[in-house]
């Protein structure tokens, strides 16, 4: 592995890094979407600025690039405000009027420079070590390394110094305004992060690897912890670790860094939202069976409680006392019996003790209807689940 391919992966593994801290607020406050919307809206605003600057390489480009960030976010709000739209629709009106202005810029007015759409939208890894950056004749290492190391490093230390103030907004905006925080503060703060990652990262990666690397890892993450700190962290890795593989799956086939990078995380999303042990569609689809049975099986302990006739409790007839099919009545009598809750004398079906004492929990929480109950009456009760 050569100098060049590590320099690759650092990188890219930073970029990941710079955005999944601000990607897991994103997600969390729910305006994923936005980050797309900044992605493409701040056209304009590199495009003014290199109007003003002649200078690809100058900061101000970043200054304007991150206010027309904070236009966007402004502008979809105010016209969220208005009720006649929802914030989709919003964001869907604001950016692409935005990115439209600055490709007319472009197109009008710097044809001749190497400021084109597919560069900002783009992006190439690749070519990221190509360009130096030299202090005294010194090359001091790739020049996006340098720039995206640096807003991490101011990412960082805001997100330490306002960790609290931005978990109070994020979960509860009026607790917020009562503890003397102002959520707008706060939001247009990290909208202007948001703005700023993006526009660093656009000449290495280009704005759908950033969009991407953004929303994936803290979506993933969100599946897998409801803890604040927790998920920063799996965000995190798994930014890196979807960086680093994707880039070697580019590297063994022969194709875009930033595309396999992408790839990488669709396809630790898909591995997560399938098996995540919570939140997973498998785990969910389990836990639905589990309590459509435990339901089936409260069901068919009130029909035995409400009925002494043999006839109503024969294990023959039950399925048509009940209006079940013989598959469900077997699968819930041996349930039953398995958690000791029935006997069966001569095919007829009786509660025990401990069914009778189920049962009058279960009537109590149906009357009461409090969920503190029912899981305490399963950790009981359900030494099996089927």
């Amino acid at each position: 592995m050569n100098s060049a391919q590590i320099e690759i992966q650092l990188i890219a593994s930073l970029v990941a890094i710079a955005c999944a801290i601000p990607g897991t607020f994103l997600v969390l406050r729910k305006m994923a979407m936005i980050s797309d919307a900044i992605s493409h809206s701040i056209l304009p605003g590199i495009v003014i600025g290199f109007f003003i600057t002649h200078d690809l390489n100058s900061p101000i480009l970043i200054l304007f690039a991150t206010l027309t960030g904070v236009i966007t976010v402004v502008l979809v709000e105010r016209i969220q405000k208005t009720g006649l739209v929802k914030e989709d629709t919003a964001i869907g009106l604001v950016f692409p009027a935005l990115f439209s202005i600055g490709v007319i810029l472009i197109a009008k007015n710097a044809n001749d420079v190497h400021l084109d759409v597919d560069a900002v939208l783009l992006g190439e890894l690749a070519f990221a070590p190509f360009d130096r950056l030299i202090l005294n004749g010194s090359d001091m290492g790739p020049k996006s390394l340098w720039i995206i190391g640096t807003v991490l490093l101011i990412t960082i230390g805001l997100l330490v110094a306002f960790f609290k103030e931005l978990k109070v907004s994020t979960f509860d905006i009026g607790l917020a305004s009562a503890l003397g925080f102002s959520p707008a503060v706060l939001h247009y703060g990290l909208m202007s992060v948001s703005s700023i990652t993006t526009v660093v990262a656009f000449d290495a990666v280009g704005a759908i690897l950033v969009v991407a690397l953004m929303i994936a890892p803290a979506a993933t993450a969100y599946l897998l912890t409801n803890d604040l700190k927790k998920m920063l962290t799996l965000a995190i890795l798994i930014g890196v670790f979807s960086a680093i593989s994707g880039y070697w799956l580019a590297h063994w086939i022969d194709a875009s860094i930033a595309g396999s990078i992408t790839t990488m995380l669709g396809l630790v999303f898909l591995l997560v939202y399938l098996f995540a042990p919570m939140k997973g569609l498998i785990s969910v689809i389990f836990k639905e069976r589990q309590q459509r049975i435990e339901v089936s099986l409260l069901t068919f302990l009130l029909h035995l409680r409400n009925h002494s006739e043999i006839e109503e409790r024969h294990v023959n007839h039950l399925n048509e006392h009940i209006n079940w099919q013989k598959v469900r009545s077997k699968t819930v009598l041996d349930l039953a019996l398995k958690n000791n809750m029935i006997t069966i004398d001569k095919e007829v079906v009786s509660l025990t003790e401990k069914g009778d004492e189920f049962t009058s929990r279960a009537i109590n929480y149906i009357i009461t209807n409090e969920d503190s109950q029912i899981e305490g009456m399963k950790d009981d009760f359900f030494l099996f689940r089927g």
